[in-house]
């Protein structure tokens, strides 16, 4: 007999959040929400700049909340593509800001952008991604 497994309960804010550093700072406006971030040194590639992946993974965090707004109701979410521009590179110590907003979408199926920009107002990097939305229970 398969035992079924319970899913793990949710943490808000989870730990990639936490490990990030990561803050929300709005999420009133349904499929739109706005995170902000300080590029760390311990996030830093040898060049000095703030590696892609954990943009990505700020700008990732974002959408999927602005994914969870929109749905107005209690799902789990989940990207199934994501590409991210980076436009230039984010320096260690400065503010991040990633504004994510849902395009477009239905019950199951949800396109979202977002933007990031630095303390100095310079435009780090855009992404695009497709969602994909599940009931959850309880």
């Amino acid at each position: 007999m398969v035992q079924r497994q319970e899913r793990p309960k949710i943490q808000i804010p989870p730990p990639c959040d936490l490990t990030l550093g990561m803050e929300c700072l709005d999420k009133a406006t349904p499929g739109v929400s706005i995170w902000q971030m300080i590029a760390h040194e311990r996030f830093s590639n040898p060049a000095g700049v703030i590696q892609g992946g954990f943009i990505a993974a700020f700008i990732d965090s974002a959408m999927g909340a602005a994914t969870v707004t929109f749905a107005g109701r209690k799902v789990y979410t989940s990207n199934t593509d994501l590409s991210v521009s980076f436009l230039r590179p984010a320096k260690v110590g400065s503010r991040l800001i990633c504004t994510a907003k849902v395009i477009s979408g239905g019950e199951r199926v949800l396109f979202v952008s977002a933007d990031v920009y630095d303390d100095a107002d310079r435009f780090v990097a855009t992404a695009r991604s497709t969602y994909f939305l599940r009931p959850r229970e309880g």
